[in-house]
């Protein structure tokens, strides 16, 4: 089965947290790399980062730095393997994909921009499952007939 991953999923696979397990099983008994967006890319890349930050300025919160550039060199270890792969998404559709998703579920569920453009992503790429841990983002996949198999 085809899965596109959103970035709850993938901070699952790089930082232990309660879902890490099921995102590591899930990882490990894929057939294919994980396919991802450079969008995912840049998305989960920024949240690291501002992690850091935040935990540069409070401690009780966010990532230390070397937690934070651990999470950024496992991943680039796994797009360098192959283990993790960019493919290209068709902007222009992902784009008029997520404007129809917003008019018709954000009113009702309360999307956010980039929940939205994630899930037309994986429409548009043709991916028949979702990974998310985010539950909003579950009834977004499943309203789009996308299974969300975690």
């Amino acid at each position: 089965m085809k899965a596109f991953p959103d970035t709850s999923f993938l901070c699952a696979l790089y930082r232990f947290q309660v879902n890490s397990p099921e995102a590591a099983a899930y990882f490990a008994k894929m057939l294919g790399p994980l396919e991802v967006s450079t969008l995912l890319l840049y998305e989960f890349r920024q949240a690291v980062r501002f992690q850091i930050r935040l935990h540069r300025h409070d401690a009780a919160k966010g990532y230390t730095k070397a937690e934070g550039l651990a999470m950024l060199a496992d991943l680039k270890a796994d797009l360098v393997s192959g283990d993790v792969v960019t493919v290209p998404a068709p902007w222009p559709e992902v784009h008029l994909a997520a404007e129809r998703l917003s008019e018709l579920y954000t009113d009702a569920s309360g999307h956010r921009s980039m929940d939205i453009l994630h899930v037309a992503t994986a429409i548009e790429l043709g991916a028949k499952a979702f990974l998310t841990f985010d539950k909003n983002q579950r009834i977004l996949a499943e309203a789009e007939s996308l299974a969300v198999p975690l």
